[in-house]
């Protein structure tokens, strides 16, 4: 036990286990998120149509916050983006709590999803950025395990504080945003390469970033693949619970059946790297699609909170196959002067999706039903598992020519 938990959690710097003490406290206070379709319908009287185009909207700000904040990490460094990405996100959660009119709710879920996405493409190039190449898998696992273990419990905890007071979820949520704020603050130094290391990188950007990173056409293929994994994963958040709804079932209910999720991946994810180890992540993606289609596309016969719990477990171990790998390639795929911008289009595909998934869904799930709405995923399951494989020689090309550059800019500032 001691030589497995040395090799999975030993050696990573300092600054990665304050970030990801950071990343656990906000995920376990994301209260609202999860429970903001079935806040809207039942607090608010939204329509379903109506939450989905909030939802969609809160997407919409997220598409443009994981742009903004690429750019700014790479320009203004990781740290004061991260400061005022989550500053904002706090106040625009109180904002939101107190809205009340469905313009203002929209302008409000849009504003929040700005700023809360703004972190994550600084969060994800600082990440990269301290830790070794030879450790990256592990980190990303690592993060992604505390990213969950906060989810499950926030889910449990907060299908329960939805039924006495849905402002507790609101201001929850603001607290451990603020909190998070504070560990960076006091304890998380800037780490953007300097520019003169940047300069010595093969692959340094002849052009402006944007222009350089919407040449790379590999890149851009696997942000789209990535995008069609997405709009199914964010099924989760914004159909599911109105279909559980439908059923009869109640948002705590909801609330310990997404649980699971989390729960799973917070006693299996740790063992995921071992089980990863030197696989193609194009490969390990393609069967992560393929079970994640199997999951969701099962929903089309679940009406019991037992069977929506089984479909779950099922696209989970997708999901766990699929995040570490997905976010290995991404890091393997940047070029070192662009780590922000390339963070930033990544996250723009789960934004995307969050603006695009819910309003498709919604409106798939009212017009043509339930069981339309699942098999669909299924069947986009399928399509990106193809082409992930179809994919897969670009990419190897591509990434042994990153290595090299990153090489190249590492071996001077050893030095």
């Amino acid at each position: 036990m001691r030589a497995w938990l040395s090799e999975t959690a030993g050696g990573l710097p300092r600054t990665f286990w304050y970030l990801w003490a950071g990343n656990l406290i906000n995920r376990m206070g994301g209260f609202v998120v999860i429970f903001l379709a079935i806040y809207l319908t039942s607090a608010r009287g939204l329509s379903e149509s109506q939450a989905g185009l909030v939802l969609g909207l809160y997407g919409a700000g997220a598409a443009v916050g994981t742009m903004i904040g690429g750019i700014a990490a790479d320009r203004f460094g990781r740290r004061p983006t991260l400061l005022v990405a989550h500053l904002g996100a706090s106040a625009m959660m109180l904002n939101l709590a107190l809205a009340r009119e469905i313009p203002v709710i929209a302008i409000g879920a849009a504003a929040l999803g700005f700023f809360a996405e703004a972190a994550r493409p600084a969060f994800s190039a600082m990440l990269v950025d301290v830790v070794e190449p030879k450790d990256r898998l592990r980190a990303f696992t690592l993060n992604y395990w505390a990213i969950n273990l906060g989810f499950a419990s926030s889910a449990i905890l907060a299908g329960f504080a939805a039924q006495a007071n849905y402002m507790l979820l609101f201001l929850v949520d603001a607290a451990t945003i603020l909190v998070t704020a504070t560990i960076i603050f006091l304890r998380v130094p800037e780490s953007r390469p300097a520019v003169r290391v940047v300069q010595a990188g093969a692959l340094a950007p002849r052009t402006s970033g944007m222009l350089s990173l919407l040449r790379d056409h590999v890149f851009l293929v696997y942000v789209a693949l990535n995008l069609l994994i997405a709009l199914v994963f964010m099924q989760h958040l914004s159909t599911l619970p109105i279909a559980m709804t439908a059923d009869g079932l109640s948002p705590a209910t909801y609330g310990v059946v997404i649980a699971l999720n989390g729960v799973l991946i917070v006693f299996g994810q740790l063992f995921v790297p071992r089980l990863l180890r030197g696989r193609d992540h194009s490969r390990v993606m393609a069967v992560a699609a393929i079970v994640v289609g199997a999951g969701f596309g099962l929903t089309a016969i679940a009406h019991t909170a037992p069977l929506y719990a089984l479909t779950v477990i099922i696209w989970t171990l997708g999901e766990m196959l699929n995040a570490p790998s997905n976010s290995a390639l991404m890091a393997e795929l940047s070029p070192v002067a662009l780590r922000g911008r390339y963070q930033g289009v990544s996250s723009l595909s789960w934004a995307g999706a969050s603006a695009i998934a819910p309003i498709a869904g919604g409106y798939v799930q009212e017009h043509a039903g339930h069981a339309a709405l699942w098999l669909a995923t299924a069947v986009v399951c399928v399509i990106a598992a193809a082409g992930h494989l179809l994919a897969r020689p670009s990419r190897l090309r591509r990434v042994a020519a990153v290595a090299a550059a990153e090489a190249a800019v590492r071996e001077p500032a050893v030095r």
